[in-house]
C-alpha cells in the first residue's frame, strides 16, 4: 500500500445528477428511468417502472447510463435504519444500460480509465470506509436524508497501481457475472412457467380442452371461488420495536415485501415476538401500496403489517403462486386509500377466481413445481456468490489480500 495516494474523487470524476422528470412527462412506454427505489444493495429492481417518450432522448442524453456507471442514493432514510436508501451505491449491469437516471441520485463517471478504472470505483463505492464517509455527512431527518455532492467530491479516493485496480475488479466482476446469468435463468424460467399457466387458465387451451363444453363462457367443470374458499390467509401485526433485531434472534421479520422484485424475501431482520406467523413456502402478498407485489418465504418468518402469508388448501403453491401473479401483472391493480393504495381483509378474502377441476390444477402445479425447484436451486447459488463476493471485496480494498 505504500505505493498508493489518494486524489479527492471531485477530481478524479464526473458527476451527473438525475434527471427531475414530472409524472405529466411520463409516457406508458418508452425510455425506461432508473429511480432509487429501483436500486438495492445487490442489484435493481425492475418493475414499476416509468418511461420517458422517444422523443426526449436528446434532450435528456446526459441522464443515461452506461454500463459500470456508479450510482450513488443520495436521499433516503438514515443509514442506521432498516433498508436504508441514503448513500447506497449501485453499478450498472447489463439489466439497466441504458436506462435514464432519475432524481434523488448521482451518476459518478472516471475521467480517465487509465488513472481509476471504472469498474473498480464501482466495487470500492460498496467498500464501508467510502459508505461511511458520506454517509456520516448526510443531512436532514432520520426519514429523509439528504448527501451533499461535495461531500462525494471530498472523498480521499486511494488509488493503486492502475493494473491492480483492473485485477480488483475482474476478480470481483467474475462473481455478478456468474449472478447476472443466474438471474437470467430465473427469468426464463419464470416466463415459462407464466407462460404455461396463461395458455391452460386465461386462453383456455388447456389439455383436453378440445372436448370440454363451453357453457355461459366457461369450461365445464370450472368454477369461480374466492380466495379465501381455496386458502388460508394470514394477515401480518407488527410487533413494537423493541421486539426485532437484526441479530439471529427468533424468528425472520419482514415488514412489507422486503425484496421488491425479487422472488424470495431475504432473511435481515429477526423476531422475537412470534405472532403471525408464516410457514415456508408461503406466499407473501403486499396488501399496502403497492398492492399485489409477491414473493415466497423461504424460512418461517414473523410477517408485519403490510403483508398477508397466503397457503393453498391442498398444497398447489405454485398454482396459487402464478394465478397470483396473473391477476395482479401490475402494482396497484386494486386497492382504496386516500393517501396509499391498499387492501382490506375482507376484500382480498373476496377476491374471486376462475378456478379448473383439481385434476387441472394438479398437473400444472406438477410441471410448474420442476419450474420453482430449479428456480430455488439457482437463488440459492446467487445468494452463496453475493456473500462469497461481499467476504471478499473488503480484503481486496484494505490491500489485506495483494492483487498484482
Amino acid at each position: 500500500m505504500s505505493e498508493w495516494k489518494s486524489v479527492k474523487l471531485g477530481e478524479l470524476c464526473e458527476f451527473i445528477n438525475g434527471g427531475a422528470w414530472s409524472d405529466k412527462e411520463y409516457v406508458p412506454y418508452g425510455i425506461p428511468v432508473l429511480k432509487v427505489t429501483n436500486c438495492k444493495n445487490d442489484g435493481f429492481t425492475l418493475d414499476s417502472l416509468s418511461y420517458l417518450p422517444e422523443s426526449s432522448r436528446e434532450k435528456y442524453s446526459k441522464n443515461r447510463l452506461y454500463l459500470h456507471d456508479v450510482i450513488i442514493a443520495t436521499v433516503g432514510s438514515h443509514p442506521n435504519l432498516i433498508n436504508s436508501a441514503a448513500g447506497r451505491s449501485s453499478i450498472v449491469n447489463s439489466f439497466v444500460e441504458g436506462f435514464y437516471l432519475n432524481q434523488n441520485a448521482v451518476c459518478i463517471r472516471t475521467k480517465d480509465e487509465n488513472i481509476l478504472n471504472q469498474l473498480y470505483f464501482g466495487y470500492y463505492s460498496k467498500y464501508y470506509l467510502f459508505q461511511n464517509f458520506i454517509q456520516m455527512r448526510g443531512k436532514g431527518a432520520a426519514n429523509q436524508m439528504r448527501i451533499a455532492i461535495g461531500a462525494i467530491k471530498d472523498y480521499p479516493m486511494p488509488l493503486p497501481p492502475i493494473d491492480v485496480q483492473r485485477n480488483v475488479a475482474e476478480i470481483l466482476s467474475r462473481y455478478d457475472s456468474l449472478i447476472e446469468n443466474y438471474q437470467r435463468q430465473i427469468k426464463l424460467l419464470e416466463e415459462a412457467a407464466q407462460r404455461l399457466y396463461k395458455e391452460w387458465f386465461v386462453d383456455l387451451h388447456f389439455p383436453g380442452h378440445e372436448n370440454t363444453p363451453i357453457i355461459d363462457g366457461i369450461p365445464q367443470g370450472w368454477e369461480k371461488k374466492k380466495l379465501s374458499e381455496m386458502a388460508d390467509i394470514i394477515m401480518g401485526q407488527s410487533p413494537k420495536s423493541e421486539y426485532y433485531n437484526k441479530e439471529h434472534q427468533g424468528l425472520p421479520f419482514h415488514q412489507g415485501v422486503g425484496s421488491y422484485g425479487s422472488r424470495f424475501v431475504i432473511d435481515d431482520v429477526y423476531s422475537t415476538s412470534l405472532t403471525r406467523v408464516a410457514k415456508p413456502n408461503s406466499v407473501l402478498f403486499s396488501v399496502r401500496a403497492p398492492v399485489g407485489r409477491l414473493n415466497i418465504t423461504k424460512n418461517k418468518i414473523v410477517i408485519g403489517r403490510g403483508i398477508a402469508a397466503i397457503n393453498h388448501n391442498q398444497g398447489y403453491q405454485c398454482y396459487l403462486f402464478y394465478l397470483l401473479k396473473e391477476r395482479f401483472f401490475k402494482d396497484n391493480i386494486i386497492g382504496n386509500g386516500a393517501i396509499f393504495a391498499s387492501i382490506s381483509k375482507d376484500e382480498l378474502h373476496n377476491l374471486s377466481f376462475l378456478t379448473p377441476s383439481e385434476h387441472l390444477i394438479k398437473r400444472f402445479d406438477d410441471i410448474a413445481s420442476n419450474y420453482d425447484r430449479r428456480i430455488l436451486f439457482i437463488d440459492n447459488q446467487i445468494r452463496n456468490l453475493s456473500e462469497a463476493r461481499d467476504r471478499l471485496l473488503p480484503k481486496l480494498m484494505s490491500g489485506e489480500i495483494e492483487v498484482s
